[in-house]
């Protein structure tokens, strides 16, 4: 690759990084707005989280797809056509709001999770191609990642100050984040469409190979990590997404009754969190293993849900929290809600340590397994709404014992499930 060539990436480079941070943004949408249909659909907590359940469970229909399209198609045409099913998801949310429709809303969060799988699947190998490979390419990977982390931390205080009152809040209030959005795609689509993208696997002749005797789900603590995957991603969504509504439901209906701006802002604070733990996990990743990191980062999470469950909510401290103008200021909140912010720092280097621990001696099946990986992500909708439905039957307090079974499995995954019993299997 030349030096000309190299330049003429920068842009691309600049939107792969724009896009890896719309997959969070967009995907972040469905927290605050569960608030939104909540109020102006009259909604329960269940139904609350419908929407991100339609958002996420789109990756177990497109996870697969979408890793036979990067093989058939490639990397430019899959991106293209991710961005534009973004544009259609998000759009039909907007219509949603114009015709007061939850279903419509239900069918845009669908398709927008058409769009963040198939980005998903694009966005980590194209930066990588785009970087030329090795560490130039993990760099960019590394830089996305945390804009990533950043757009999860902006989106909930972005929407939590424009829809201010909870009570009389609706879809037409989050607009300009949706426009947003809507904005980024555009942009990105006629960047890419003038743009060359360099397609090496497209230009290598596919090879006949025999079917292989064996696959990922051959290996033992391989299944065992993609449960946790689908685990890990509930717990990480369920925090967040549940709190936000247990803070701004009125008191009368066991909520807190704070202001939708500052929930935000506490909600926002969990994200940056998590881009903290993931700055800090990239820095001693080198140093400690995989399963230690997610032993301890489990287990710390469960001992600040056990916290939050058992604190009484008439006890409050003063935590500082993320801003919509980029700064930090201070909110008074239960101490339990603070002890569930805290827990960004433990999921932000779950994903990671799940994943090296459950592809670990799978060698030729590596990539098989990432494709499975990626439909299980729909967790991060399935989880949630149990958690919701929980919160309606029993309470916000009682629905987090969800998430203590969760953060149970995963410690037993880290501790006894990711040891390999299959090394009898050829994996080269």
């Amino acid at each position: 690759m030349s030096s000309t060539e190299k330049k003429n990436y920068v842009l691309p480079i600049i939107m792969m990084i724009a896009l890896f941070g719309m997959i969070s943004f967009v995907t972040g949408l469905q927290n605050p707005m569960g608030v939104i249909v909540k109020s102006q659909f009259e909604a329960s907590n269940f139904m609350s989280q419908l929407g991100n359940a339609a958002n996420f469970i789109a990756y177990a229909f497109m996870g697969l797809p979408a890793g036979l399209l990067l093989q058939r198609i490639g990397y430019k045409k899959t991106a293209l056509a991710a961005i534009a099913v973004g544009f259609i998801g998000v759009g039909i949310q907007y219509l949603s709001g114009q015709a007061e429709s939850f279903v419509v809303y239900l069918i845009g969060a669908f398709v927008a999770g058409f769009s963040m799988c198939m980005l998903n699947t694009v966005v980590n190998p194209m930066l990588n191609t785009l970087g030329g490979g090795g560490n130039k390419g993990n760099q960019l990977i590394q830089v996305g990642g945390s804009f990533n982390s950043l757009m999860a931390t902006i989106v909930p205080v972005l929407v939590g100050y424009l829809i201010g009152n909870a009570a009389q809040a609706t879809i037409k209030d989050a607009n300009p984040a949706l426009f947003i959005a809507m904005g980024i795609f555009v942009l990105a689509f006629i960047v890419l469409f003038f743009v060359n993208i360099p397609e090496p696997r497209l230009a290598k002749a596919a090879a006949t190979v025999e079917k292989p005797k064996h696959s990922p789900l051959s290996f033992r603590h391989f299944i065992l990590g993609a449960v946790a995957i689908f685990v890990y991603v509930g717990v990480e969504v369920g925090i967040p997404n549940i709190t936000n509504l247990f803070m701004t439901e009125g008191v009368d209906k066991g909520g807190l009754g704070i202001d939708t701006t500052i929930a935000g802002t506490v909600v926002g604070t969990y994200w940056f969190l998590m881009l903290i733990g993931r700055l800090v996990g990239a820095s001693i990743g080198a140093k400690v293993s995989s399963k230690m990191m997610l032993s301890f980062a489990s287990l710390l999470g469960l001992v600040f849900v056990l916290l939050a469950i058992m604190m009484p909510v008439t006890t409050t401290v003063s935590m500082p929290v993320f801003q919509a103008d980029i700064s930090f200021g201070m909110a008074s909140v239960p101490i339990g809600v603070m002890f569930l912010i805290l827990c960004g720092l433990c999921t932000s280097i779950m994903w990671g340590g799940i994943f090296n621990l459950a592809v670990e001696g799978l060698g030729k099946y590596t990539e098989a397994a990432s494709g499975i990986f990626m439909v299980l992500v729909c967790g991060g909708g399935i989880l949630p709404l149990i958690q919701g439905s929980v919160a309606d039957s029993f309470g916000f307090i009682s629905s987090y014992w969800v998430v203590i079974a969760g953060l149970v499995y995963l410690l037993s995954y880290a501790l006894i499930g990711s040891k390999n019993v299959n090394k009898d299997i050829p994996v080269e």
